[in-house]
């Protein structure tokens, strides 16, 4: 009888597992990117859903926008960081830079989707954008408990939510490359934990590795 709750705690762990995160890779990404040179990482939109917080609208998108930036800032940190070990085939764009940049055009995180990927790129420089969302009903860059709880765990209660990394050709517009994954406790105690470990553990590596 031990045994076999033993055997079906693994399973249900397994199943929650593999259904919290998503990769996709297009079977066109060598022929767009054989010829990146240059890819920026854009602020993040983030959609705070916080309970028992009474915020006004303004207090929320400056809350929204922190959140946004920080993930961006956290891929930056990691790839950095990655390229020393791997040697990524491309060079990331300074993320002040891309801020400056986007700024000087009256961009920012309010106006940012009525771009398109190519309006992007050419106002940037670049071949190609990182830009994702993120759904959050926890500050995660404020830092969020990692206690876990088995039960918690498998219901889902214990999920601060949910976030997505894309990757775009700057020519075509097209997806190359596409990582959601759910946030939960086991995630990290903050937003560059959380960044490192989902990019760790991707089952695909990232796609600019020679």
């Amino acid at each position: 009888m031990k045994k076999n709750i033993f055997y079906l705690v693994v399973l249900l762990i397994n199943v929650v597992g593999f259904s919290q995160k998503t990769i996709y890779q297009s079977d066109s990404f060598e022929e767009l990117s054989k010829d990146h040179k240059t890819v920026a990482i854009l602020p993040f939109e983030a959609r705070l859903e916080l309970e028992n917080k009474n915020l006004s609208n303004e207090q929320l998108n400056k809350l929204q926008e922190k959140e946004g930036y920080e993930v961006q800032n956290a891929l930056e940190t990691y790839f950095l960081k990655m390229h020393k070990r791997k040697d990524y085939r491309i060079e990331f764009q300074d993320i002040q830079n891309t801020n400056a940049l986007l700024a000087q055009e009256n961009i920012d995180l309010m106006n940012l989707d009525i771009y398109t990927t190519q309006d992007l790129c050419k106002i940037l420089d670049v071949d190609a954008l990182i830009s994702g969302d993120l759904t959050l009903n926890a500050l995660i860059s404020e830092g969020v408990s990692t206690d876990f709880d088995f039960m918690s765990f498998i219901s889902g209660t214990s999920d601060y939510g949910r976030i997505a990394i894309k990757l775009s050709d700057g020519d075509t517009g097209k997806l190359l490359w596409k990582y959601e994954k759910v946030i939960t406790r086991k995630s990290g105690k903050n937003t560059y934990d959380i960044i490192e470990a989902m990019m760790r553990k991707s089952t695909r590596k990232f796609p600019y590795d020679k």
